[in-house]
């Protein structure tokens, strides 16, 4: 063992610890070996600085930004909809129908990216069951990294292994060879989560702890069921083909039409909006029933029902917010009528707070007074404007649907094109993988899905450091001779164990070496290795190629053994023992799997 090597390894096992105990956190971590390890003089600057340019870490950013566009077009929150609805109030069937989902689309593109698509699926899902991120995440990961298992073509260390094969003038693996260990290790995985989830955070979710006001909440306190209506336009309605202006300009009702339903759409009135049949008009009008029955008599309109969760339904068109009166407002003395205030600011006033008492009476004649608190309604725009007026109103609540609001309605299908798109041309492989997520995110861009400054906030720059920072551990341990080192020795002791001793032993060492470098260099190191010993065992190479793919993808036992890991590192608050405790067990039981299974699909 040479100086250079002992000095590599001191850098690895002092990274390791300081992950153990999460002091610093892991990005500092790398960013400390993305230094030490040139000053050693092992790896030049440039090899050490080499990831930034990797294709994978481009891949991982690209994936970030299309999982982005799923978040915000609604596809992502479509697809944990469906799975909360499916799952029901069950933790067992969300775990159950959340790996199965992950690993049979994984099965067909990167496990990196289906874990990066997948993570705001997951965020969504635990903001709307009440269901810990940390108890669902694990899962995912486990899932993603399970589905390299199922395909030739779910991770690389398949295609290096199937590759070396090849070189050795061998027919390589089919497409589907992986599948029959694939399946087995997914529904012990599946079986095992369910198990261990008990030690992956509370089975609440945090976020779910923080309460806030939400629409219905305010329908009730302000009682805006009595106040606010819902009317539909029938064809004998003198309301036909008039504007919102002449409606105004010909007679005072005191109704306020605050938004039109128009087919599956919500449109924002203007004075020059035609009203159409068929229309279904949003209407503040703060009379009694007498007065409503009149109007909606005298104009030849339906009324329909509106209750709390009419609002709720409508929460991506229809926003509400409690705005504050300060004591250096303008407004203060006036009444609605007299500020324009549906001028000046695109929003109506529909309840009116003073002290603990709530007006729901007629309110534009209302004089204004410090202190007041407003309830406006109107587009999300127009809420965020508000900061931007000065000191005339200051936004005090907002409602928690605001979260919920989509930064690009109305776009859920060219996302889902797009996504299509990327993971066709990766299972293709008609361009290089990093090539079709940069064509999606252009393609997003081009469709409006994103903007340039959506996507540099969407990309995790904290996981993208710490995958660059471990990176150059691969070259160092491989210049001072570390893995030769390994498979010297690994020959030298499995000679004249028996053959599943031997595998276990493949495994064990590969797997191992996957906790310190990446999964795909792993296959790289170990393929070789595995096909040696099978020609000096006069034994056939498949089953010795195939233990190396399976353990390659089996890198449960640390956050940084796969870019999959470190993906959900943050996102389900995971610390580097959390890892260790939770995949190490697993690890070994796909192990005693893959060992029994192995001899009998490919016999020696």
């Amino acid at each position: 063992m040479t100086f250079e090597l002992l000095v590599v390894l001191a850098l690895l096992i002092s990274a390791i610890a300081m992950f153990a105990v999460n002091k610093p956190r892991m990005d500092a971590v790398a960013l400390i070996m993305l230094v030490a390890l040139p000053l050693t003089g092992i790896i030049t600057v440039n090899e050490s600085l080499a990831g930034f340019s990797d294709a994978n870490i481009v891949l991982i950013a690209a994936l970030f930004v299309i999982g982005d566009g799923l978040v915000r077009t609604g596809v992502a929150r479509s697809i944990g909809d469906w799975l909360s609805k499916k799952a029901g109030s069950s933790e067992v069937r969300l775990i159950l129908m959340l790996m199965l989902v992950v690993c049979a689309l994984g099965a067909f593109m990167s496990s990196t990216a289906i874990t990066a698509i997948f993570i705001p699926v997951v965020l969504r899902i635990s903001q709307g069951t009440g269901c810990s991120p940390g108890r669902l995440m694990m899962p995912l990961s486990t899932a993603a990294l399970i589905s390299g298992m199922m395909t030739l073509i779910a991770t690389a260390p398949n295609l290096v292994v199937s590759g070396e094969l090849e070189r050795h003038g061998l027919d390589g693996f089919h497409f589907f060879a992986f599948t029959p260990f694939g399946i087995p290790i997914l529904f012990a995985g599946i079986g095992y989560m369910l198990f261990a989830r008990r030690w992956l955070g509370s089975s609440e979710s945090e976020t779910q702890q923080q309460s806030g006001p939400n629409l219905a909440k305010w329908v009730e306190e302000y009682r805006l069921a009595e106040a606010e209506h819902r009317v539909s336009i029938s064809a004998a309605s003198p309301l036909v083909g008039k504007t919102i202006e002449s409606i105004r300009s010909a007679e005072d009702t005191g109704a306020k039409i605050i938004a039109i339903e128009r087919g599956k759409t919500l449109i924002q009135p203007t004075n020059k909006t035609l009203l159409e049949v068929g229309d279904i008009l949003f209407i503040d009008l703060r009379a009694d029933a007498t007065v409503v029955e009149e109007l909606c008599t005298r104009y030849a309109v339906d009324r329909l029902p509106l209750t709390g969760g009419y609002f709720s339904d409508r929460s991506q068109e229809i926003g509400m917010a409690e705005v504050l009166l300060p004591a250096t407002s303008e407004l203060v003395g006036k009444s609605l009528v007299e500020a324009h205030f549906h001028d000046e600011y695109d929003l109506r006033v529909i309840g009116l707070r003073r002290g603990r008492q709530e007006h729901v009476g007629n309110l534009k004649d209302e004089e204004m007074k410090v202190g007041d608190v407003l309830l406006v309604i109107g587009p999300w725009r127009a809420i965020r404007n508000l900061q931007s007026h000065g000191g005339d109103l200051v936004l005090y609540n907002v409602p928690v649907e605001i979260e919920e609001v989509l930064p690009a309605p109305g776009k859920a299908i060219p996302a889902v094109v797009c996504l299509v798109l990327v993971v066709g041309l990766m299972v293709s492989g008609l361009v290089p993988n990093v090539l079709a997520a940069l064509a999606g995110c252009l393609l997003m861009g081009a469709f409006g899905i994103i903007d340039l400054n959506s996507a540099y906030r969407s990309i995790d720059w904290k996981t993208l450091v710490l995958i660059v920072g471990m990176l150059p551990f691969s070259i160092a341990l491989q210049r001072t001779g570390g893995v030769d080192l390994l498979a010297d020795g690994l020959m030298a002791v499995i000679g004249g164990l028996g053959w599943r001793t031997v595998l276990a032993c493949i495994f064990a060492i590969t797997a191992i070496l996957g906790m310190f470098i990446s999964n795909t260099a792993t296959a790289v190191l170990m393929a070789p290795v595995a096909l040696a010993l099978a020609k000096d065992f006069d034994a056939s190479p498949y089953p010795f190629a195939m233990i190396v793919a399976l353990a390659a993808s089996s890198a449960f036992m640390t956050p940084v053994s796969s870019p999959v890991n470190t993906l959900v590192v943050t996102p389900g608050n995971y610390s580097f023992g959390d890892f260790v405790r939770i995949g190490v067990p697993f690890t070994v039981i796909v192990m005693l799997i893959s060992i029994v299974l192995v001899p009998i699909l490919f016999p020696f």
